[in-house]
């Protein structure tokens, strides 16, 4: 049998290229995707073609045939045949599914209704303001804030269901006041046909559900095709398909950031429990694909890890899959001490980051590149994935050192507005005039100056004396 995992020891001669190749391989524009994937490249296009090549021809197809485009890849590669009116969850369906549910599983929606409080009560909190900032008599400045009209909701589906991640970016977009907010979901069991998936969104009043995934959903929310309206802002999290399609739109619309295949690196110090641990790989690893990586500055640790991936790998109901997951996208990396661990970390700037040490504030405040930090042995990334209130949709590859995860003003746009009295503009027009002239830009400065010159004959007239 194969390592379970590789490992990279940083004292070795090649331990910074077989760094280089793991931050590679997790970027945006790597290569993590399923088996399955690979093989559907191939069966709808008769080819082997990149990620990204696949995602071109999709998303090009989409905004220029509509939707007997979006229609075909559906069936191509979800293997479910629509029509425009069944791929829109109809009114009657939602309603249905949010009675069974409540009929048949009560819980379920209790449960989603508590953490829809935490979500709502944390992303109310940190939600941006209008700002002014004035000088009588002279100016004033602002930032006002408003949401955008149109949303899409990214909600992935092809393997398990996922309330999560419908509650942690539909309670953002509430928050920050979205009021057309539109979810796609594949069509299959686990999402567009998933009974407490369509009761969800019911009890969120959210009455816009599409049955369509994958890179085709990104480019109709986009472009828009018959029957749906292009949104102004994409979110959500999905493969690499997905996030790539998400980069290829940009532009045209919006997007939160590259949310692609799920990962984490684990900071552990020599103290960190083994079980723990190895708990915390696996749960990203199952994702598969999913990518888990332990950096360590303890030889003794990575020994323990290893004995209680196999362990518990036999408890798990996704073990093949998680094992090949751990084979191909994780790492066991052996750093000389706790500052070269540090620096690692925020080399591999990962989506989520756990910190299990005795003094996990002191390392998390080295940390610059990170979507999540999770601190402490009692803070599993599970428990900001389903119910703390900040959103679990971050970014990935790499790109969490300049991306940040999704938040509530990711739905507002932001607009100066400016406003200068007489008073303050005497003040300003001259600097600003002669920027203009060095630029080269002479109607600018004579925006300035015929207000000016205004201004000095308004002075120069004397005022009227009553008779």
């Amino acid at each position: 049998m194969p390592p379970l995992m590789r490992l990279i020891d940083c004292s070795a001669a090649n331990g910074a290229e077989e760094l280089l190749r793991l931050r590679t391989l997790l970027g945006a524009e790597g290569q993590v995707v399923s088996e399955r994937s690979r093989e559907l490249t191939r069966r709808v296009f008769g080819e082997d073609l990149t990620p990204l090549q696949v995602v071109d021809r999709v998303c090009d197809s989409v905004r220029t045939e509509g939707l007997p485009a979006l229609l075909r890849f559906t069936e191509h590669f979800d293997r479910a045949t629509l029509t425009a009116e069944t791929m829109r969850v109809s009114a009657a369906e939602l309603a249905e599914a949010r009675y069974a549910s409540l009929r048949e599983a009560p819980d379920f929606l209790a449960v989603c209704r508590r953490i829809k409080r935490n979500i709502i009560s944390f992303q109310s909190g940190i939600l941006h303001r209008d700002a002014t900032m004035r000088q009588p008599g002279r100016m004033e400045l602002g930032l006002r804030y408003r949401p955008v009209k149109r949303a899409a909701l990214l909600v992935p589906g092809g393997a398990a269901a996922y309330p999560s991640t419908l509650l942690m970016t539909a309670c953002p977009a509430q928050a920050a006041g979205v009021s057309e907010i539109v979810v796609v979901m594949p069509p299959t069991p686990f999402a567009g046909y998933h009974r407490d998936m369509l009761a969800l969104c019911h009890d969120l009043g959210i009455s816009e559900v599409y049955r369509v995934g994958g890179a085709q959903a990104v480019a109709a929310m986009a472009y828009g095709v018959e029957g749906i309206a292009p949104v102004d802002l994409i979110v959500g999290p999905g493969n690499l398909f997905v996030a790539l399609a998400k980069k290829h739109v940009f532009g045209t619309v919006g997007i939160d950031c590259i949310a692609g295949p799920s990962e984490v690196v684990v900071l552990a110090d020599p103290q960190a429990p083994p079980e723990f641990v190895a708990a915390e790989l696996l749960a990203q690893a199952e994702h598969s694909p999913g990518s888990a990586v332990l950096v360590t500055w303890s030889a003794r640790l990575i020994e323990s890890v290893i004995e209680e991936l196999e362990k518990q790998l036999a408890s798990l109901s996704r073990a093949s899959l998680t094992r090949d997951a751990l084979a191909r996208y994780g790492a066991l990396v052996l750093a000389r001490d706790a500052t070269e661990a540090v620096s690692i970390v925020n080399q591999l700037a990962p989506e989520h980051l756990q910190i299990a040490a005795t003094d996990p504030e002191s390392l998390g405040n080295r940390i610059v590149n990170a979507g999540a930090i999770f601190l402490g042995h009692y803070s599993p990334v599970a428990l900001g994935d389903y119910a703390a209130g900040p959103s679990h949709v971050l970014p990935t590859g790499g790109s969490a050192r300049w991306a940040s995860g999704l938040t509530a003003n990711d739905f507002l746009k932001r607009t100066s507005v400016i406003r200068f009295e007489p008073e303050g503009f005497r003040r300003i027009a001259a600097d600003v005039e002669s920027l203009a002239e060095i630029e080269g830009l002479t109607a600018h400065a004579r925006s300035v100056q015929v207000r000016r010159e205004e201004l000095e004959r308004r002075q120069a007239v004397p005022a009227r004396t009553a008779p």
